[in-house]
């Protein structure tokens, strides 16, 4: 039995999901003629509150997207050390938008509103480039799947109305942060100007995310997308399975939630574990204690048994859980690890 845990973008769509996918009447979208996208990027707009929305091939597309509207050449957005704009989109802020990062050193991803605002170059200062824009990640992929604290997410939108900034959230796993700590998404389309939501994580599609924003923003996101080569023709049968996945798959992120705390619960009682991040949402982050087991060791027992969990980089591994990760894969790898 497979147990893959590398991540929770391995997963196959649901019979439920298929089924609505062979059934999904498209067009063509470039000309905005899918019905089946159009309808998405509807229901999407309308659960954030805001007024325009569009479907994109992935989150990393989304991001830079957002990232360039908000942005000129040689500005400076502020993000965390962590951020998944800074670490894992190919260097794509400064390739696509010719924007630098100003890294925060936050904590488990997240920063705060004091240290937001002295991350701001001063705009009349030319000597250094100018700050046009926060990005924050919720969850967080490096911080462990941690969740913000909804208030200093407010906090740091008034110092970036005091200031001018753009607001983008990078919601990849916003859906996990909405059902873990009981939010609404009109809460965070309130908050932020532009907002990227992932669909082929935690929800279980093959392919997509939207980005949601206002009317104007929307209309030039779609010239960007363009560019970038995101444009798709019969995209329908993807956006029915998104369709399919908010109705279906959002609530039952708790299970995926439950487990992984559970997985965190006896790794904390092993002795060969160094540390194991707090567990919030559907990601653990642990360290390998190299007195006992080298990690990439550990990792090699692990892939004996056909269970696949993935290195973070220094000393850190990783385990998602995910909706084709079962009772019975549960069961089994809560078994192994003490035997280990």
């Amino acid at each position: 039995m497979k147990i893959n845990l590398i991540s929770d973008t391995v997963t196959k769509p649901t019979p439920g999901m298929l089924d609505a996918m062979m059934h999904a009447e498209v067009g063509d979208d470039v000309f905005k003629e899918d019905p089946s996208v159009n309808a998405l990027e509807e229901k999407v707009a309308t659960m954030f509150g805001m007024e325009d929305a569009l479907f994109f091939p992935s989150g990393t597309m989304t991001n830079q997207t957002a990232i360039k509207l908000h942005t000129q050449p040689g500005e400076q957005l502020i993000c965390d050390k962590y951020a998944h704009v800074y670490n894992y989109e190919g260097g794509g802020v400064s390739f696509n938008s010719g924007v630098s990062c100003r890294l925060v050193d936050g904590h488990r991803g997240m920063m705060t509103a004091g240290q937001v605002r002295d991350a701001i170059n001063p705009p009349d200062f030319y000597h250094s480039p100018l700050s046009t824009l926060v990005c924050i990640e919720n969850t967080t992929n490096k911080g462990g799947g941690a969740c913000w604290d909804f208030t200093e997410l407010q906090k740091i939108k008034s110092v970036c109305e005091d200031h001018g900034l753009g607001y983008h959230l990078d919601g990849a796993r916003l859906w996990n942060a909405l059902v873990a700590r009981n939010q609404d998404p009109l809460q965070y389309g309130q908050l932020f100007d532009t907002i990227s939501v992932c669909l082929s994580k935690g929800l279980g599609c093959p392919v997509g995310s939207v980005l949601v924003g206002s009317r104007e923003i929307i209309s030039k996101a779609i010239r960007v997308r363009k560019v970038l080569g995101g444009g798709m023709r019969q995209a329908g049968f993807l956006a029915a399975a998104a369709t399919y996945a908010l109705d279906h798959h959002v609530e039952r992120l708790a299970e995926d939630h439950a487990k992984a705390k559970e997985i965190g619960s006896v790794l904390s009682g092993l002795k060969y574990v160094k540390k194991v991040e707090p567990i919030e949402t559907n990601i653990i982050i642990f360290e390998i204690d190299e007195t006992f087991y080298n990690s990439q060791v550990f990792t090699a027992a692990l892939l004996q048994k056909d269970i696949h969990i993935i290195s973070m980089g220094q000393g850190k591994l990783r385990m998602v859980t995910h909706l084709d990760y079962t009772n019975t894969m549960h069961d089994r790898l809560l078994s192994i690890l003490p035997s280990l």
